[in-house]
């Protein structure tokens, strides 16, 4: 029972649902089964739901039905009517968060009933509430439509003389559309970036094209999305990005939580871009967009901040010798990370730290303490413990390590760019160890081969070190 829907929707559930939620099953308007009851109580007392040994079905049988033995489908017969009333608690719940779509369909229903004064009276409160709305997305202007075609069907249905409102609704339901297709273009685009494949978006070019001709970017649910999307597409066009940032800046707090983030990333993402081809000034760019991501919030996740976004932050800012903000950086979010990666990402978050700082044996003290599954932070470490390696001319342990890399790469099958990167990292690394010190010809192409190959995200270590010979 541990998988079933209905368990997972309960443990997602907040202690302000889970109070709502028994209300809910304790009125006969919306559950009249007792058995019902009995379940719901026995999974929520002694915390039940998250014991695996509590919600095996016949333990669950026996407290629901203490007087009868057991009997699967009659189990399976209480599950379905718990999950069926579950499920339109759920969608009460939706309906009640989105007020104005709510009032609406109540709107609605007074036309169909030609009950117009309540209409009236209704119609007016919403559009009330409408103004009122805190955030203006997409889904803002979803309801501005509504509550328009409403009002359209209502006038249609009294006097068929009187003109109507219909080019109101048609020029509202093309902003809809414009600024939904632009927020859903901009989620493929992205996508595209990380899973290869190809998406048809169709009426794209048409959408832009639109909100250029009409002056649509004083919208911004429209504006945000136009140059999230031009960000991404023409990444080569830096004003796109510099137009972006202006959007989060001014319009940020008009976009629920969920829905900034993703914004945000597509900023983090370009300077990450930015940063990969080695255009160094973004490197603090992509810094200050880390912090004030963390700052606002915008990259905890349900209480969630992913180890991609950490192991980002921490070799920023080490990179940046920002050594006391990333410091308390780790301190501060590390309990947010997901259990299962806390540890190792910890442990190399400390070595990369004491790393930059110079403090090489604390690095590999660090690097000792955890296992590291992920096949890139695992990577990560060996290039730190290569470095380290090169640092305190320990030769052979380092042409052992280069050829530990290449195996470990192979048998992983690392793909696509960090595969590539890591393979310049290797070869070029075996070219400055085989170096003659005195062929100033030597090194200056050895320079130039690494200033001109991509990716090499560790090109700066090398020409650094190249510097040195």
């Amino acid at each position: 029972m541990k998988k079933s829907v209905f368990i997972q929707v309960l443990k997602s559930c907040s202690k302000k649902e889970l109070r709502e939620l028994r209300k809910w099953l304790n009125s006969p308007a919306h559950n009249q089964r007792e058995d019902v009851i009995r379940l719901f109580d026995y999974l929520l007392e002694d915390k039940h739901l998250y014991k695996e040994e509590s919600l095996r079905k016949e333990t669950v049988f026996r407290w629901t039905y203490p007087k009868e033995t057991f009997n699967d489908a009659k189990m399976r017969q209480v599950i379905f009517f718990f999950t069926r009333t579950l499920e339109e608690f759920l969608i009460y719940q939706e309906l009640k968060e989105n007020e104005v779509r709510a009032k609406t369909i109540l709107g609605d229903v007074y036309r169909k009933r030609n009950l117009n004064k309540a209409f009236t009276r209704n119609i007016r409160q919403t559009r009330q509430l409408q103004e009122q709305q805190a955030f203006q997305d997409s889904d803002y202007l979803q309801n501005e439509f509504l509550i328009l075609k409403t009002e359209y069907a209502h006038a249609a249905n009294q006097n068929r003389v009187v003109p109507f409102n219909l080019q109101e609704v048609s020029d509202t339901f093309d902003i809809y559309f414009v600024a939904e297709k632009l927020r859903q273009a901009c989620y493929m685009q992205t996508h595209l970036r990380v899973f290869k494949g190809e998406y048809r978006i169709g009426l794209l070019e048409e959408a832009l094209q639109y909100v250029e001709q009409n002056d649509l970017l004083g919208i911004p649910s429209i504006s945000i999305y136009y140059y999230g999307l031009k960000t991404i597409i023409e990444s080569e066009n830096e004003n796109n990005y510099q137009q972006l940032n202006k959007q989060i800046a001014n319009f940020g707090h008009r976009f629920p939580p969920f829905e900034i983030r993703n914004i945000h990333l597509i900023a983090i993402n370009y300077c990450i871009g930015r940063v990969n081809l080695v255009q160094l000034p973004y490197i603090r760019e992509l810094f200050e967009q880390y912090r004030q991501g963390l700052d606002m919030g915008f990259l905890i996740d349900n209480g969630i901040l992913s180890r991609y976004a950490f192991r980002n932050i921490v070799n920023i800012g080490t990179n940046l010798k920002e050594f006391l903000w990333v410091e308390n950086f780790i301190k501060q979010y590390q309990q947010s990370l997901e259990e299962k990666h806390r540890e190792s990402m910890v442990s190399y978050s400390l070595a990369k730290l004491n790393f930059e700082k110079g403090d090489y044996d604390q690095a590999m003290s660090f690097l000792s303490q955890a296992d590291y599954d992920d096949i890139l932070l695992n990577l990560s470490c060996k290039a730190m413990l290569l470095k380290i390696f090169y640092a305190q001319e320990e030769f052979d342990a380092l042409e052992s390590l280069l050829e530990s890399m290449r195996t470990y790469m192979q048998r992983k099958k690392v793909i696509g760019y960090h595969k590539a990167n890591y393979k310049n990292f290797i070869r070029f690394t075996k070219k400055l160890m085989k170096l003659n010190p005195y062929n100033k010809g030597a090194i200056k192409k050895l320079s130039e081969e690494i200033e001109s190959v991509s990716p090499l995200t560790e090109k700066k270590w090398l020409l650094q070190e190249l510097g040195k010979v």
